[in-house]
């Protein structure tokens, strides 16, 4: 029996708010071999000690594999007169991008097949960044990731021959757009800390560094985007903080044109623009939190940008998200009550109907129709125990017809019974909580759960479609996702309750909710001994904190590529995206936000040796958002504060109490994990039969 890793001291200047400190395990951060040699031992010593958890595992993968269809088509996009797809054929782990005729049952058409790329690359790692066609569906711009590491190569496809035009420009980022004539593509690269700062524009056959600089963006704080509108007359390119933005126009017809501000940024205004042209007048669409703060609709004439006028009403109960403009109606994407909403409008803004999700435990979204003339939509509607559907809607009508569905073989999602709860937290808020069961455990106290949060940067994680969690519920486990502050569902102030000096509040918020669902709390649902917590990113510092803060709660904790080094990394520009985090989570180079953030920093506050739960931890080396030297200091200070090393209570075990297992990816793999559709389960498998020991 491998023992644990020894975590190995060598002091190591790092910046510590507006100083620098000596950290015992600040070494991680380098890329020489003897981190990589540290990792490589921290992978064997997992493997290791879940070995015995393999029958499990196997078994679990195999039924999550199950639920896949053996092919499989999703809707991606709309685009003129063609459906693009996400599609997977029999065999296939990692996807194609292929489309087929719009209202048609014709043939399906490969444009890139995935599987390929990897395979000619050598590589098992792929994933697609830009995929945008040019006018006439001729040429298709797209860009993929052959590591994990963010950097996308742009290419350009000849459709009619399949082939790439020589055209190549590597170290891309997200996001695109083509001019009117299809010849020039506008497009975003990062800077050296992964800030998407700059908008090149490349005209096709031409040396790829001779491509033009449209707009640079000077403010570390702030990230670029571009877009085409659907009306295909202008090009936005936006540049966006945590809690300001400013966007600029640009015509498809000349791209050389200097680009034009709607709105000069002002800190903590936000807005994003849409293109709404009618019969009477050339109108651009804005959604802003100026004098709004849960967001309202404006608009203005695109040639003056001015005046503006509101035709959209701040609601404080309903969070405007988007506004996309079609010929004849006008789409709202809405959060209300914690749950997304769709609402038709009318041009005029007279009339209106919304499409709204089966229940509460379920969502609806609508697919990107880049088609203005259209008077139809496409929507995606799903939960996680029921697999994804799409239906064309008729904007004037409301009706509604089924286009495809995702099949799930042997999925009954009749056989799960799904609700949602309130905790009243310790400050008074109501948190929501979405409970998925098997009809037949009861919420009586006596089931153990699993419970998932995440809580920062608005963000919402809508309940999707997953086949990993069925076998979980098969087997008595009761799954309940904490919607706490920090996130996005209950609209904007939901987020600023949970975010920079209120950060602290997530982490109430989650334990508040574990206490109540708990067989001895409020709500008594749940056997609070038997409860196992689950994040990512984000999230996984919500993990770390709550370990920390509250060890006896748990059975067991998984924190995938957690952000627990919050101060350290809080304080070095030069780490990919730190600037752009300031207003997430404070600059620790002013005092008020050093001593929060020090306070609640899992690296910083590990918790009593003797009370620890079996911890569970990821990361990858190739990870740009997360770098891997954040869960490996975390789990060598972790092991350096408890007298058995992690090894926990019973070598043989890998959940005893005080255990701490490291899964690090050493070669392909991203912020998200495996690329290809059965890496990505196997990968679930395992921290399944993981917590499935934990827990039973």
């Amino acid at each position: 029996m491998l023992p644990p890793p020894a975590p190995h001291r060598r002091a190591t200047s790092v910046r510590w708010g507006g100083d620098q400190r000596q950290d015992d395990f600040g070494w991680l951060a380098g890329e020489g071999a003897d981190v990589l040699e540290a990792l490589t031992a921290e992978r064997a010593y997992y493997e290791q000690r879940v070995r015995h958890l393999g029958p499990l595992r196997d078994e679990l993968a195999a039924e999550m594999r199950g639920l896949l269809p053996e092919a499989d088509a999703s809707v991606s996009f709309i685009r003129r007169d063609y459906t693009y797809l996400s599609w997977f054929r029999v065999g296939d782990d990692l996807p194609c991008l292929a489309r087929r005729q719009r209202h048609a049952d014709g043939p399906v058409e490969v444009l890139v097949d995935l599987g390929a790329v990897a395979a000619q690359e050598a590589t098992s790692y792929a994933e697609f960044g830009v995929t945008e066609p040019g006018p006439g569906d001729l040429i298709l711009a797209w860009s993929v990731d052959l590591t994990g590491g963010e950097r996308y190569s742009l290419r350009f496809r000849d459709v009619a021959k399949g082939e790439d035009l020589p055209d190549e420009i590597p170290d891309t980022y997200y996001t695109g757009a083509w001019d009117e004539s299809g010849t020039r593509f506008l497009y975003v690269v990062p800077d050296h800390a992964m800030r998407p700062w700059q908008v090149r524009e490349h005209i096709l056959g031409t040396p790829t560094d001779a491509d033009r600089l449209v707009l640079q963006e000077d403010d570390e704080a702030f990230e670029v985007t571009v877009r085409g509108t659907r009306s295909g007359d202008w090009i936005v390119i936006e540049s966006r903080s945590r809690d300001t933005s400013e966007s600029w126009l640009l015509p498809t017809a000349d791209t050389t044109a200097v680009p034009r501000s709607v709105a000069r940024r002002r800190a903590g205004i936000e807005y994003t623009v849409d293109h709404a042209p009618t019969a009477g007048a050339d109108d651009l669409l804005m959604v802003t939190n100026d004098q709004a703060p849960e967001f309202r609709v404006l608009t203005a004439p695109v040639d003056t940008l001015g005046p503006w006028r509101e035709v959209v009403a701040h609601d404080p109960a309903t969070r405007v998200v988007d506004a996309d403009a079609f010929s004849g109606h006008v789409v709202l994407t809405l959060r209300q009550d914690g749950l997304p909403l769709l609402r038709v409008m009318q041009r005029d803004w007279s009339a209106s109907y919304d499409i709204a999700p089966a229940d509460e435990a379920s969502t609806v979204s609508m697919v990107h129709v880049d088609d203005f003339a259209s008077g139809t939509i496409t929507i995606r509607a799903e939960s996680r125990t029921a697999s994804a559907s799409w239906w064309d809607v008729d904007l004037g009508s409301g009706e509604r017809i089924e286009v495809a569905r995702t099949e799930a073989p042997g999925l009954d999602p009749g056989r799960y019974a799904t609700s949602r709860v309130w905790v009243t937290a310790r400050d008074g808020a109501r948190v929501p909580v979405t409970l998925w069961r098997r009809h037949d455990v009861a919420l009586d106290g006596s089931a153990p759960c699993l419970l998932y949060g995440y809580g920062a940067y608005e963000y919402v994680f809508e309940p999707e479609f997953d086949p990993a969690l069925p076998s979980l519920l098969d087997r008595g486990v009761v799954f309940a996702h904490a919607h706490v502050r920090g996130g996005g569902e209950m609209g904007r102030t939901w987020w600023e309750q949970g975010r920079l000096l209120h950060k602290r509040t997530t982490f109430d918020d989650f334990a508040d909710v574990a206490d109540a669902l708990a067989h001895d709390g409020a709500l008594g649902l749940v056997d609070g001994r038997r409860i196992a917590s689950r994040g990512l990113s984000a999230g996984g510092l919500l993990q770390g904190a709550v370990y920390s803060q509250r060890p006896d709660r748990w059975r067991a904790v998984v924190a995938e590529v957690p952000f627990v080094d919050v101060v350290t990394a809080m304080s070095d520009p030069s780490i990919p995206l730190t600037v752009n985090e300031w207003d997430e989570w404070g600059d620790p180079r002013e005092p008020q936000f050093m001593e929060y953030m020090a306070g609640y920093s899992p690296y910083d506050n590990p918790p009593p040796a003797q009370a620890r739960p079996p911890l569970l931890v990821t990361g990858a080396l190739h990870d740009p958002r997360v770098l891997v030297r954040e869960p490996a200091k975390w789990v060598s200070v972790l092991r350096a504060t408890d007298p058995a090393l992690g090894a926990g209570a019973d070598p043989e075990d890998p959940t005893s109490a005080g255990t701490v297992l490291f899964r690090v990816e050493t070669g392909e793999g991203s912020h998200g994990g495996p690329a290809g559709r059965f890496g990505h389960l196997d990968y679930e498998a395992e921290v399944a039969a993981w917590i499935l020991a934990a827990l039973t």
